[in-house]
């Protein structure tokens, strides 16, 4: 994302738009099943079923807001050129995605993997 987020009007379609989307869509494909396994894992069998429908709401509700927050950062570039103004905004909604990312990374390494070190059933 961070690649990706380097976009601007002289940017060449193949080196700053597809390489990145094609590293975007492999890292996706590797990454969302094991994530959403994941968090059903230890999970008591009678609440798995609750416990999948919460992951899917947040997987939901995550990306309707960090899709307002980016529109917002979006909106919020002009350079008075209509060419550039595309490109300046998506550049930073990339931007903006891409530190979500890192914060989303930094709380999973925070909050989640030090209580995987101590495996147990959860229940709701």
């Amino acid at each position: 994302m961070a690649w990706l987020s380097r976009l601007h009007l002289h940017t060449p379609y193949l080196t700053g738009v597809a390489l990145p989307m094609v590293l975007i869509g492999a890292g996706q494909g590797l990454v969302l099943a094991p994530l959403t396994s994941s968090g059903v894992d230890g999970v008591a069998p009678a609440d798995a079923g609750a416990v999948s429908g919460l992951i899917n709401t947040v997987h939901q509700i995550g990306s309707a807001l960090s899709l307002s927050i980016l529109t917002a950062v979006a909106a919020s570039v002009s350079t008075g050129h209509e060419a550039a103004d595309i490109a300046a905004r998506s550049g930073a909604a990339l931007t903006g995605s891409a530190v979500l990312l890192a914060l989303a990374l930094a709380a999973t390494l925070t909050l989640i993997v030090p209580a995987r070190t101590h495996p147990h059933e959860r229940t709701l």
